[in-house]
């Protein structure tokens, strides 16, 4: 059993770490024509991937992923004592759909786009309370599926605001177990490099930040001051500062939220424009790809998070990173009802790991 305190008010730390032993990431084409394209471990051109509905064909990506990164780890889906999952849809319906066939324990989540950050929290706790020695999380969204949901039609040929983000298309997918992944060995391909591999040493579990914003056109806008609060509570829990992490990524604020979160932690004493990078901006091409202020969705984050960030810590472009994916939990009642968006934003901490034996 993993060692664990909590920390200040709203973090644990863990004494003992909880390693990721694999990822996976699955795009649509899109993704795959944007920056880290040659990162994703799967890019499908046909965005039905092969079924026959927007929906079931978000279930087939997230299934894919699921499926990857299980593999990567050398495991079996018996092997797999949990699965966390969640995605944009109504009742988790790409989730459950996606993984049903696989038989494993399941608990279906929601926290918008920062599902891939309450996934990876909630599976570190069970890891360290001893409660499995291999959970998957895994996310997905798709561009049209989230249109359908939350907007407007695709035939209707509406109008998107510059402040507007694209839904992207993708999964992504970790396990996390409670030892060091084993060397690659056969058709595995764990996270592991020699003796170093990557582990979760803390998390901050966020908060609802509600500023009364109602433009689901905006989301950077709504979500920005949950990463705020998020991000500072962190640095207070842990006592840390900026300079105490080689890069805070943050889900998908994209350019709009982004701005807003610089000034918001300026005013609280913190300055992360040198060490800040969203997931949503990292993802497509500002220049060449019409995607206005950037990237959403859960499987924003946790596309990036398999198929570039994790990949970076091994290879050793950091050392320690801060996760934060960001959600705007609206639904298409409460947005219809005048209701406001609150925001949420969970954090975790993830690092290179050297193994001493």
């Amino acid at each position: 059993m993993t060692k664990q305190y909590t920390c200040g008010a709203s973090s644990i730390s863990f004494q003992e770490p909880v390693f990721i032993q694999s990822c996976a990431s699955v795009t649509g084409q899109k993704e795959g024509d944007g920056p880290l394209g040659s990162c994703f471990d799967m890019i499908c051109p046909d965005p039905m991937f092969g079924a026959s509905t927007w929906e079931a064909a978000e279930s087939t990506m997230q299934k894919e992923a699921a499926t990857l990164a299980i593999g990567k780890a050398g495991l079996k889906p018996a092997d797999i004592r949990l699965l966390f999952a969640g995605d944009l849809l109504a009742q988790t319906a790409a989730s459950s759909f996606g993984t049903a066939g696989m038989g494993i324990p399941f608990y279906g989540l929601f926290s918008a786009c920062s599902t891939m950050g309450e996934a990876l929290s909630l599976s570190a706790l069970c890891i360290a309370a001893g409660y499995g020695e291999h959970i998957l999380c895994a996310t997905s969204s798709h561009f049209c599926s989230a249109e359908k949901e939350f907007r407007f039609p695709l035939g209707y040929g509406n109008q998107r605001p510059l402040s507007a983000t694209w839904t992207v298309t993708g999964a992504g997918a970790c396990v996390l177990g409670s030892q060091p992944p084993l060397p690659a060995s056969g058709k595995s391909r764990p996270l592991r490099c020699g003796h170093s591999c990557i582990a979760i040493t803390g998390l901050t579990t966020g908060r609802l930040v509600d500023y009364g914003l109602k433009d689901s056109m905006n989301m950077g806008g709504c979500m920005a001051p949950a990463a705020c609060d998020t991000i500072h509570q962190n640095f207070l829990d842990f006592h840390r500062t900026p300079a105490d992490y080689d890069a805070i990524f943050t889900g998908d604020l994209g350019a709009v939220g982004q701005k807003i979160l610089i000034d918001l932690l300026y005013q609280k004493g913190y300055d992360i424009c040198s060490c800040h990078q969203d997931c949503g901006i990292l993802i497509y091409d500002s220049q060449k790809q019409d995607t206005h202020s950037g990237g959403s969705g859960c499987g924003c984050a946790a596309s990036v998070l398999s198929s570039y960030i994790l990949p970076g810590l091994l290879a050793g472009k950091w050392k320690r990173i801060l996760f934060v994916p960001t959600g705007a939990l609206l639904s298409k009642v409460s947005f219809n009802e005048g209701d406001t968006i609150p925001g949420i934003a969970h954090a975790v901490v993830i690092e290179k790991y050297e193994i001493t034996s």
